[in-house]
């Protein structure tokens, strides 16, 4: 089994280290789940949209009002002031012998709850559900429409689909502009030809009401020019065949109708000659011309307002089609490829580098088992990344430091395995016999702590936004894929070392005996660490009360702006006096990895989800001559409420799920302390990034519950080793008990430790700006964690005095059976 896996998985990523030539030469069912990486690796944009709620409950308002008044004059049923706001439709009926009838009437349309009728006047409340099947529908049907439009433009690998509460998401590989795509999406794209109404002029229309089958539109042009028209359509953007741009002295489209719509306009032309169409676009009037005779061909021109760019765009919105609904932009991520290039080569230098490392000390610290536990690592990391491949999604930065991570957490069950084999030979076991033991007392122990981060990037995975997933995503199948190569892959390489060399003993590359020498006693200076710990907290509590904690647009809404500038270096006061008098609410303008680029945080704008997309158009205009646009974040206040919600929820639950977990494997007593320490861990490390200026963003709070998950992981196996000594010395003293199980576990806890700093910090210093704050807020709380489970959890167990005479083998077992499968390195 063991070699087809082995096997599969080289298969599964082999497509992926060949060049792109050679993998197009291999057979199609391996070449079909090559690594792909995502657009933060290769540049590019993405846009998220969403279907107008407002425009999507205005409209079903508007056909809500038409149907009750038409089925009110088809009854005979005389009314007045039909009219409709907020899902709530009102009309009076002004006829008292006729109450019932309308009653009736109103009933089987079954538009709504219909309320008694107070005075002859009915109200009638639109469900919120038939809005949201609307959208549903909308946003169905908008996946199509929108893939139509954009592929119109030509953009390579393309990709259109629909993502979470029935929005759209465009993805753009290489395109770092998607101004010209935003600009093809925010028109609905309804075309319609009608004929002017010159019964009355527009100016007495305006002033009095149109006439019955009329209304008042106006131009796209500045400032506006009103038209009568009649509500009757020629024809629409379902009768036009084709559409493209021509030059007639000045940018026009031309179309061409379907064969019926052409029969209609050519009767309808030859009998109305002298008067005037008008072609609307989204209601607004875009181009009128007058009837010089019948249209026999189908062929007609729009001219307009618009440049021969915007020509182009108004042909492709017309051949592709209208939207189903007004679609408005509620997130944007964009990044140069020459940026994105550059994240690939730093965080795969990032890769290899924690693998070196990690590599050289477990073999420093471990000869042959460590070379043994490297082997193993290799497997570990080429497993993770041929399932990676196998579920086809794109390869992200957040994916690739979820694998950095899971190198440094791999080896953590070697070094427990390891460990508790020393100690078995240590106390005079074989050593064929002390690896037997040692896998087996080991396994709970390596199943309780990767327990303890399954749960925490599960609660990451199903409650996060896409990047952070990624990383949970990662992060779970590294840490699965550690569970089967130790006990398969380790094992199985540790028992062929033993049949070929015959050892009598631990080799003596084995070097972290000298950890056993320490004798530390860490109870005795518990007090003052807790003091130390409560001046630091009210430190951390002020930083966070006055507001040094700062927020990323992920929470506020805004944008960010990454701008080199194209020679020299920026300029901070420019830049900020330019965006101001643009009228741009600026909230801060720093240096940025060098002098030569700059991070433009924008505000809120407060004013809706487009205007933070109008913010960066203008925001670009002002600057795009001076300095190259690097990278664009944009998220509106739909995103930022809900990632606010998700963060929280998801923080919660992450946290309650990692405490039961506690509760039901240990005592209470031991679950209050996990509590205690792990609120300890998140607290320190919000102080870390307040006093740091990292901004806290959705990612921040990944690498809070991926910390969370790591400090209980760590807590548990020192709880593991206090569990066993309190079924074996019921009368010794608490605090020597306590210190007996750190120090028989210190040389895990800080092997453990070391190489996941070692794998962060290289993640932190080679892994690129991109990943930088999110590998050091990792890196500051796996080591605050490291210091909690020996300073924080121990303690507190002898601060709810925790009696060993009145312990109980409990929730882990009892017996034989519990110490042969509970016990830990």
């Amino acid at each position: 089994m063991l070699w087809l896996v082995l096997v599969a998985s080289l298969l599964l990523v082999l497509p992926s280290l060949l060049p792109a030539r050679m993998a197009a030469g291999l057979p199609g069912w391996l070449a079909a789940h090559r690594l792909v990486p995502g657009l933060d690796l290769t540049g590019g944009s993405r846009l998220v949209l969403e279907v107008s709620r407002t425009d999507i409950a205005a409209d079903r308002l508007r056909a809500a009002v038409d149907t009750i008044g038409n089925a009110l004059r088809a009854a005979r049923v005389p009314y007045s002031d039909l009219n409709g706001a907020d899902g709530t439709i009102e009309v009076t009926v002004t006829a008292p012998d006729r109450i019932d009838a309308a009653r009736q009437t109103l009933s089987g349309l079954g538009l709504g709850a219909l309320g008694e009728p107070e005075g002859g006047r009915f109200r009638i409340a639109l469900p919120a559900a038939a809005v949201d099947e609307f959208i549903s529908e909308a946003s169905l049907g908008a996946v199509d429409a929108v893939r139509r439009r954009v592929e119109s433009l030509g953009i390579p690998s393309l990709l259109v689909a629909r993502g979470e509460h029935d929005r759209i998401v465009v993805s753009m590989p290489g395109l770092t502009d998607p101004q010209r795509v935003k600009d093809m999406l925010a028109t609905v794209g309804r075309l319609s030809a009608r004929i002017v109404d010159d019964s009355m002029p527009v100016s007495t229309a305006i002033e009095n009401g149109p006439p019955a089958g009329s209304e008042v539109l106006y131009s796209a042009e500045e400032p506006p020019e009103g038209y009568l028209v009649r509500q009757e359509d020629l024809f629409t953007a379902v009768d036009v065949a084709s559409a493209q741009p021509a030059a007639d002295g000045e940018p026009v489209v031309e179309f061409v109708l379907k064969g019926e719509a052409a029969d209609r306009l050519a009767a309808f032309t030859r009998d109305n000659a002298g008067r005037t169409i008008a072609i609307l676009l989204d209601d607004q009037v875009i181009s009128t011309s007058q009837i010089q005779g019948a249209i026999t061909d189908g062929v007609g021109r729009l001219s307009g307002d618009f440049d021969a760019q915007g020509a182009a765009n108004i042909a492709r919105i017309v051949a592709s089609g209208p939207l189903p609904a007004p679609l408005t932009i509620i997130e944007e991520r964009s990044i140069e490829p020459a940026l994105g290039t550059t994240s690939v080569a730093t965080v795969v230098l990032a890769l290899v580098v924690a693998v070196a490392a990690v590599v050289a000390f477990m073999t420093f610290f471990y000869g042959i088992l460590g070379v043994i536990a490297s082997l193993s690592l290799f497997f570990n990391v080429l497993l993770t990344f041929a399932i990676l491949a196998l579920i086809d999604l794109p390869i992200s930065l957040s994916m690739i430091a979820g694998v950095v991570l899971t190198v440094g957490l791999a080896v953590d069950a070697s070094v427990l395995i390891f460990e508790r084999m020393r100690e078995e030979t240590k106390n005079g076991r074989a050593l064929r016999d002390a690896v037997t033991v040692g896998f087996g007392r080991a396994r709970a122990t390596v199943y309780d702590s990767s327990a303890t981060m399954l749960i925490a990037v599960a609660v990451l995975f199903l409650l996060s936004a896409t990047p952070v997933r990624a990383f949970a995503l990662a992060v779970g199948i590294g840490l699965l894929a550690t569970i089967f190569t130790t006990f398969t892959v380790t094992r199985r390489l540790v028992r062929a070392w033993l049949r070929r060399s015959k050892p009598t003993h631990l080799p003596k590359g084995v070097r972290t005996g000298i950890f056993d020498r320490l004798n530390l006693r860490f109870m005795a200076v518990r007090n003052v660490v807790f003091l130390a710990t409560a001046a630091l907290s009210l430190v951390i509590a002020g930083l966070l009360v006055v507001g040094e904690l700062r927020l990323g647009i992920d929470f506020t809404g805004g944008a960010a702006v990454e701008i080199q500038a194209k020679s020299g270096t920026v300029d901070l006061f420019d830049i900020s006096a330019r965006l101001a008098d643009a009228g741009i609410n600026v909230q801060s303008v720093d240096t940025h990895g060098s002098a030569r680029r700059a991070l433009v945080r924008l505000s809120s704008q407060g004013e809706g989800e487009n205007a933070e997309q109008t913010s960066v158009l203008i925001a670009r205009g002002e600057l795009e001559d001076a300095y190259d646009f690097r990278r664009v974040e944009v998220v509106g206040p739909a995103i930022s409420g809900e990632l606010i919600d998700t963060a929280t929820l998801g923080f919660v639950a992450g946290l309650l799920a990692l405490v039961a977990y506690i509760w039901i494997r240990f005592e209470w007593h031991f679950a209050i302390g996990a509590v205690i320490a792990l609120a300890h861990d998140v607290f320190f490390t919000l102080g870390f990034l307040a006093i740091a200026n990292i901004e806290f963003n959705i990612s921040a709070v990944a690498a809070l519950l991926t910390v969370a998950g790591y400090s209980l992981n760590d807590t548990i196996v020192v709880y593991d080793r206090i569990r066993e000594n309190l079924r074996h010395f019921k009368r010794m003293p608490l605090p020597i008990l306590i210190d007996d199980a750190i120090n028989r576990t210190l040389s895990r806890t800080l092997l453990t430790s070391a190489t996941t700093l070692i794998a962060l910090a290289a993640l932190a210093f080679f892994g690129g700006e991109a990943i930088r704050t999110f590998a050091l807020t990792l890196l500051f709380g796996v080591a605050i964690g490291t210091i909690s489970s020996i300073y924080i959890a121990g303690p507190i167990l002898i601060l709810f005095r925790l009696r060993p005479e009145r312990y109980r083998p409990g929730k882990g077992g009892k017996g034989p059976v519990a110490e042969a499968t509970g016990a830990n390195g």
